[in-house]
This record gives structure tokens, sequence and C-alpha cells, in this order.
């Protein structure tokens, strides 16, 4: 069976792997161009085309699917399917038609719930305590083509977005072994048209999203960071200095106006909040590491009094 591939990030590069280990040769692999990454703002490969080059398959990285001529060179290659994960750029009608058996997508919600660029995210952002990987042949809509399979997975009740990332990175690359298995022996796989009702969009992460507002309840907030971790990380100031916040506990009970610090202690830095109290337990200063509240204090003593957010005027 001639298999195709799209991905640019880690998400994709775990079921690539996971399919070439399965036995199968990727025909071609799509990935995004090289981008610069890190401190020093490099020019390096991503994942896929990392491990696309490991394996010694061949690649190619368009900037735009959009010129024809990039297109002809693609579905130059026969293909009877196209395995495709967070590639980065819309699929238009003449790359849809390219492979006998059409385009699959691994999709890390349960659609139709969370379609679009951020669904990790956004499930942590809302308390979902459930999301999952849905597989699904693509057409031209934005995630709403019809569904092969649904796979449950449980949202920790301390997840983080690159735990869950990685959680689901497991399914997904297992399901879609099972997908190419069973389309390889019966030669077709059975889709059922997405349900009208439960559809909701998750949206890319903005760079002002990772501001917190303190006049939000300190759950919430809670899980705005947990959200944001590893990337772009959830911001505040404390005593004058910006830094990220990496984890922290939601307490009870309202002690003072929301972004005043109530104490700083080894135990954790307590913020009141709109609703509650947030004890930070592990932060970074730019261009630091990330410091348990106990370290970042012996190099950075916090009085109580006001700490800064996003919407706290």
């Amino acid at each position: 069976m001639r298999v195709g591939f799209a991905g640019t990030p880690a998400f994709a590069a775990t079921a690539l792997e996971a399919i070439l280990d399965a036995g199968w040769t990727a025909c071609l692999v799509l990935t995004r161009p090289d981008r610069p990454h890190g401190r020093g703002m490099k020019v390096a490969p991503g994942p896929v085309k990392t491990l696309a080059d490991a394996r010694g398959l061949p690649v190619l990285q368009p900037g735009s699917l959009k010129d024809a001529a990039a297109r002809e060179a693609i579905v130059a290659v026969p293909l009877d399917v196209l395995v495709v994960a967070a590639f980065g750029l819309i699929l238009p009608k003449p790359i849809l038609d390219w492979p006998r058996h059409g385009c699959i997508n691994i999709h890390a919600s349960l659609l139709p719930r969370w379609r679009g660029a951020a669904p990790i995210q956004r499930a942590l952002l809302a308390g979902d305590r459930e999301t999952g990987i849905s597989l699904m042949r693509m057409d031209e809509g934005l995630d709403t083509g019809p569904i092969i399979s649904r796979h449950p997975v449980t949202i920790a009740a301390r997840e983080t977005a690159g735990s869950l990332h990685d959680k689901l990175a497991r399914v997904g690359a297992s399901v879609i072994v099972e997908a190419l298995g069973q389309l390889q022996r019966e030669g077709h796989l059975e889709a059922t048209g997405q349900a009208e009702e439960g559809v909701t969009y998750a949206a890319k992460i903005e760079r002002g999203e990772a501001l917190i507002d303190w006049r939000q309840d300190a759950a919430t907030i809670d899980r705005r960071i947990r959200a944001l971790d590893p990337v772009p990380g959830a911001q505040a100031v404390l005593a004058g200095a910006t830094v990220k916040l990496w984890q922290a506990m939601a307490a009870p009970g309202r002690y003072g106006a929301p972004g005043s610090v109530v104490h700083a202690d080894a135990a954790g830095i307590a913020v009141a909040c709109g609703e509650g109290t947030l004890i930070v337990t592990l932060l970074q200063r730019p261009g630091g590491r990330r410091l348990s509240a106990a370290a970042f204090l012996a190099g950075h003593p916090i009085g109580t009094g006001r700490a800064r957010g996003g919407g706290d005027g």
C-alpha cells in the first residue's frame, strides 16, 4: 500500500514513526519549511523533517499549496492514502482527491468538539474532563469530514498541554496503524458524518491570552497556566518583574484585591484572585530557568502587595 504522510511537529512525528515501525514506507513526506527555533533563532527542521531525513524518506516542504506548480509536483507521486497530522496547511481539493483512498486526518479531539488549530489547549481552558483522538476522512471544511473512529482519553486533574499532547500523540499513533492495517486488509474504511450538535472551535492561541487576568477565579487561572504549558507559558508581573507561571494550585477564600500578593514563602506565592487564591509553586524570570517558589524567593524576595496581570487596571 502506497502511504504518504503530511505533518510537521512532534505530534505528527510520533504517528509517522509508528507507521514506519509497523512496516510501511512513506512514499512521500510533506512538511512545512524549516523555521527559526530556540533563543538563537537558528533555522532548523521540524520533528517530522528530522525523522524523515533520518529514515531516508523523500520530503517536500511547500510553503503554500495554492500554487498549481507546487501541487503538480506533489500529486505526481501516486498514493493510496495520505495520513495528515498537524500539517499546518489547508489541503485544497486537488490534494484531497490525489490519494486513491483519500486523506485521513489524526485530530486531537473528539469531533465535532474542538475543530481547529488548538484542540488540546482549548479543552484544558474549558475544563473538559475528556478529550481524545478522531480519525477523520478529510473534506474541504475545517475538520468537518466524516469520522472513521473516535478514541476517548481522560484528562487528568493536573494535566498540562504538554502531558496531554504526549498522551494523545501515542493514542493517535496507535490507532492510525490499526486503521492502515484495516485499509490494507479490507480495501476501505467506513466513515460516518459528524453530528451537527456540539460543534466548538479551537482557535489558535494568541499571544495576549498568555497574560493572567487576576480578576478571574483561581481555578480558571490554574487551568490557563496548565493549558499554556509548555507554549507559550502564562505570564504575570510579580514585584515589578515579568515572570512565567508554570505550576500553581487554586485555594478557596478571598484575601484581598485581585492581583495582590497575600503571602510569599517556601510553600508558594499566594496571589488573590477574583474568587479564591492562586498559590504559585513554580515560576521563571525572563532568560532564567524554572524555579520552585523557595528557590525563586531566595534570589528575588517578594513582599505583600500588588501583582499584575491582564485586566487589573
